[in-house]
């Protein structure tokens, strides 16, 4: 079971700031190249592969928080349904729903969420999401 902390920066190695502050600079277009952006913040493209999906910095200026999650999802009628009251239930809102076809019986479903009313911890949702039957590989795909 994955857990979510916040930590303050100076417990941290310095690799994972460089490895938000590299992010930022790609998202913002600063560089195109990751390997251009590692070089500037002086870390490897390893480290930077390492990391990339597992740090986040918290936003100091406002609790409004969003969040990306994923999972797959057996093709049963109201499967989706109870995921989405799970979801409710927790006082986070939907943003997005994206749901493919199932393969194999088998859907990927991406759903992006509001949690600025939560009253969970994202990681108590993602445990309420993995306990519904006939979800499977539920994950945290990004926090802001």
């Amino acid at each position: 079971m994955d857990k979510y902390y916040i930590v303050d920066q100076s417990l941290l190695p310095e690799t994972f700031s460089k490895v938000i502050q590299a992010r930022h600079m790609l998202d913002t277009g600063q560089f195109k190249k990751i390997s251009d952006a590692v070089k500037a913040v002086g870390i490897s493209r390893g480290s930077y592969y390492k990391y990339k999906d597992l740090v986040y910095e918290a936003n100091n200026a406002s609790w409004d928080r969003k969040a990306l999650i994923s999972f797959m999802l057996d093709n049963k009628n109201g499967l989706l349904s109870r995921v989405l009251a799970t979801i409710s239930d927790s006082n986070a809102n939907i943003l997005t729903i994206n749901q493919n076809i199932p393969i194999h019986n088998v859907a990927s479903v991406v759903i992006s969420l509001d949690l600025t009313h939560m009253e969970h911890t994202i990681d108590e949702l993602l445990v309420s999401i993995r306990n519904i039957d006939g979800t499977s590989n539920v994950n945290l795909i990004s926090i802001e």
